[in-house]
């Protein structure tokens, strides 16, 4: 999962680093050609686009050190965590709903695929099957029964083998 997510960052990455290389620099160069830089409007948006690349290469780049440092050996077995799929009823809306925990990039609402760090993600972290959670989202508050949990370990475990692997 996390691996997939890595190489998802790092080609954004190695795009943004090319056009920052080689596309920036030749538009720059163009509009600086164009005359007058204080009310040259191409030369002022290659340098803020620039600027911005920039920003989301370290941005890119310090998410991608963050997803380096997630351990599987330290998500729980036993308790809802990252990769977790977990059946719950919601007594607000009188519903049975199905979440699949996942970092903020895979995150699908529509799919049912919530981010660890939204509301109904960070009250379900480290839950168990029987626990009731009190979620607050900007809709209001919701009372969530956990009724099933398969974690990220029980989904690797279940994966086909890989011939030859």
């Amino acid at each position: 999962m996390t691996d997939a997510i890595k190489r998802k960052l790092q080609e954004e990455i190695n795009a943004l680093e090319h056009e920052l290389i080689h596309e920036l620099p030749k538009e720059i160069k163009k509009a600086a050609a164009l005359g007058d830089l204080s009310e040259n409007a191409e030369y002022h948006m290659a340098k803020q686009r620039q600027e911005f690349v920039k920003a989301r290469v370290r941005q890119l780049g310090k998410r991608l050190a963050d997803l380096s440092m997630v351990n599987m050996n330290n998500i729980p077995h036993d308790k809802v965590g990252l990769g977790s799929t977990v059946k719950v009823f919601d007594s607000t809306k009188n519903e049975e709903m199905q979440y699949k925990l996942v970092t903020s990039e895979e995150s699908d609402v529509a799919t049912g695929k919530i981010s660890t760090t939204s509301p109904i993600g960070r009250c379900l972290l480290n839950k168990k099957v029987g626990d009731t959670v009190i979620v607050v989202s900007p809709n209001g508050k919701r009372e969530l029964e956990i009724l099933t949990l398969s974690t990220i370990h029980d989904e690797i475990a279940d994966e086909p083998k890989e011939a030859g692997a």
